[in-house]
């Protein structure tokens, strides 16, 4: 019994600095471990955090979905919207027909033509680069100053008025180079009075 009692307080002695180095290994790995376990332990709590945060959006999210929206019209304000359209095209009608009262009334003022001006003719030679027709003497006549809207005819015209027998082909004879159809306002012309 002595030799086992020897052998193994020689064994435990042997075997104390490798259970120690065994120990130590072991506590170094529990210390890993205890790392690697505090880790995760953190990384679940950020985890855990964010999804607080998202369950909070989504509630948020919902909650104003299911609230009605304020930038839709109600039935009243679709209503006094409605009767300011009616108003107004109502007014768009009546000045429509203001307008055209007025262009009827323009109408009939442009329709009402002003006599031509009543002038004395006065009798004068013809211009100087007017001679007679048949090469005699130069014809008497008048001078006109053509105004705005005249034609030869209605000068013609005015002039019967005053018993002056003229007509359009002797205006345009007595006024070589004048053409009837570009007459302008102020332009003189030789009107020859008829022959006695």
């Amino acid at each position: 019994m002595k030799r086992i009692c020897f052998f193994l307080v020689a064994a435990s002695l042997c075997g104390a600095p490798v259970l120690r180095g065994q120990d130590a290994a072991v506590e170094e790995r529990l210390n890993k471990l205890n790392g690697h376990v505090e880790d995760l332990l953190a990384a679940q709590a950020e985890q855990q955090k964010r999804l607080a945060a998202l369950a909070k959006e989504i509630d948020a999210l919902r909650e104003q979905q299911n609230q009605p929206n304020t930038s839709y019209a109600n039935q009243e304000e679709l209503r006094k919207l409605a009767e300011k359209l009616q108003e107004i095209d109502q007014k768009r009608v009546a000045d429509n027909e203001r307008i055209v009262k007025e262009i009827e009334k323009l109408g009939q003022t442009m329709a009402v033509a002003t006599p031509p001006k009543k002038t004395t003719p006065k009798v004068v030679a013809p211009p100087a680069g007017n001679p007679a027709p048949s090469g005699g003497p130069p014809e008497k006549g008048f001078e006109y100053t053509i105004a705005a809207g005249d034609t030869l005819s209605t000068i013609a015209q005015a002039y019967r008025e005053k018993n002056i027998k003229v007509s359009v082909s002797q205006i345009l004879k007595a006024n070589p180079g004048l053409d009837a159809n570009k007459l302008k306002a102020g332009q003189k012309i030789f009107i020859p009075a008829p022959a006695q």
